[in-house]
């Protein structure tokens, strides 16, 4: 089987793309962080799991505020470029780029911009059920 046989298509594939080149950015002071952050919403739900994909933009020393979520959502960082100091659940640790943070439903987490340059996010949020709460891989 090559890959890909087994996904029905609905639609054209362009449906499915998206860039953020040439995205609009807000600017907002996420969860009560002590800066202001900017972002752009590039999906937003209309059906499906995914509730949104933002690209998020810190500058030095700006946050997201230590937040908790609800147990019915459950968001990826993804690191694009820059490097942050993660609070997730009480823990701390540096991200850089590359790195992937589940934050799990009912999590606690925030993440702050510990560098010189920018700090860039991609932002997952899906939503949880709530039968897959347990932990695992």
């Amino acid at each position: 089987m090559r890959g890909g046989d087994f996904v029905k298509r609905r639609g054209p594939a362009v449906e499915r793309q998206y860039r953020f080149e040439g995205c609009t950015f807000e600017r907002v002071r996420a969860h009560g962080g002590s800066r202001e952050i900017s972002f752009a919403r590039v999906v937003a739900r209309n059906r499906g799991s995914i509730r949104f994909i933002d690209l998020s933009v810190l500058g030095p020393g700006a946050d997201i505020g230590c937040h908790t979520h609800d147990v019915d959502n459950e968001e990826l960082y993804v690191v694009v470029s820059g490097r942050g100091l993660m609070t997730l659940d009480g823990h701390e640790f540096e991200v850089g780029p590359g790195h992937v943070i589940l934050n799990r439903p009912g999590g606690t987490h925030g993440l702050r911009n510990i560098g010189e340059e920018e700090l860039r996010i991609v932002v997952i949020e899906v939503e949880s059920e709530p039968e897959n709460l347990r932990d695992g891989p």
